[in-house]
């Protein structure tokens, strides 16, 4: 009796052995991924495109990896996307152009058995979103603009392409100045197209219309960047200006004589790697506990700019 119970036992060892193995089998392998973001002229989105591929390349070292960049136009967002369907890719990571709109082409390529997970920023019906906590991110770097300015005068909110990245910053932004009834925001709706000539624009028009201006939130490092040349160029000092991303170009900034003070700092690499982590996970059948990420941000300013580790990404 005793053998026959020995025997069943190694049978179901066997048995079980067996099919932990053909489970492991089962997972479907990573062999492509398409990305679309915002602009490959801007290195946050570059870092991304990395942080990706290297993370795709340590799953299957012979993945392939396509970038695209939308350059914030819906039309050509969904043409990208149906061209990742055609390529019968196995993910999408999607830097939404417009959040709602692009639902239709998110369902669609669900639809034909793509996973798409949504990076830095939100995009309806999609499996999962890795983003930096962008409301955060508003609060931290307006709260330091306010100490700043002792908390009275006049401030312009740069305002950029309405994504959910940007809205939330501003956002964050905006609930920060109002406990400051003495600060005045002069202008928030200006979008300066997330670009360094954007801000470079804008600034210049802000200047010409605002003899006294104090402090400027721009909603990203490049338009910061911008903001900062035109007051040069215009001759314009004692401004403050914050922003978020904490990219290589403000940890130059804040280390030299510049009117930027402040970055609320992403990391991109690292949002990168968990959105394909969390992607391949989708593709084999594991949600995660909550399809929403949020990665938190910290403030980089001249004081703490020599410790900060930056985008952890190879440069």
């Amino acid at each position: 009796m005793r053998k026959h119970n020995k025997l069943f036992a190694s049978v179901a060892l066997a048995l079980g052995f067996t099919m932990s193995l053909s489970a492991q089998a089962a997972d479907k392998q990573l062999k492509s991924i398409g990305i679309t973001v915002g602009s490959l002229g801007n290195p946050y989105f570059v870092t991304i495109s990395k942080g990706a591929e290297a993370k795709a390349k340590s799953i299957n070292p012979n993945a392939k990896v396509t970038a695209v960049s939308s350059d914030y136009d819906m039309n050509k967002q969904f043409t990208q996307i149906d061209n990742f369907i055609s390529a019968h890719v196995d993910m999408i990571l999607l830097n939404a152009v417009d959040p709602k709109a692009i639902e239709p082409a998110v369902k669609k390529a669900q639809k034909a058995g793509i996973v798409v997970v949504a990076v830095d920023v939100a995009a309806a019906g999609a499996d999962a979103t890795v983003q930096t906590n962008n409301v955060q991110a508003g609060e931290i770097s307006c709260d330091f603009l306010a100490k700043k300015l002792n908390g009275k005068g006049n401030v312009v909110i740069e305002n950029g392409p309405q994504v959910s990245a940007v809205i939330d910053r501003v956002k964050g932004c905006k609930s920060v100045l109002a406990k400051n009834p003495g600060i005045k925001i002069l202008s928030d709706d200006q979008d300066a197209k997330g670009s360094r000539e954007g801000g470079m624009n804008a600034m210049q028009g802000y200047l010409t219309r605002f003899p006294k201006l104090d402090g400027v939130f721009a909603i990203n490092d490049p338009q910061a960047i911008g903001t900062d040349l035109a007051a040069k160029q215009l001759h314009r000092g004692n401004i403050v200006i914050t922003s978020v991303d904490g990219a290589p170009d403000i940890e130059t900034a804040l280390k030299s004589d510049t009117l930027v003070q402040a970055s609320a700092s992403q990391d991109p690499w690292a949002m990168a790697q968990q959105a394909v982590s969390v992607g391949y996970d989708l593709m084999n059948g594991k949600k995660p506990g909550n399809t929403t990420i949020l990665l938190p941000s910290t403030l980089v300013t001249r004081e703490n700019v020599g410790s900060y580790k930056g985008w952890s990404s190879p440069r």
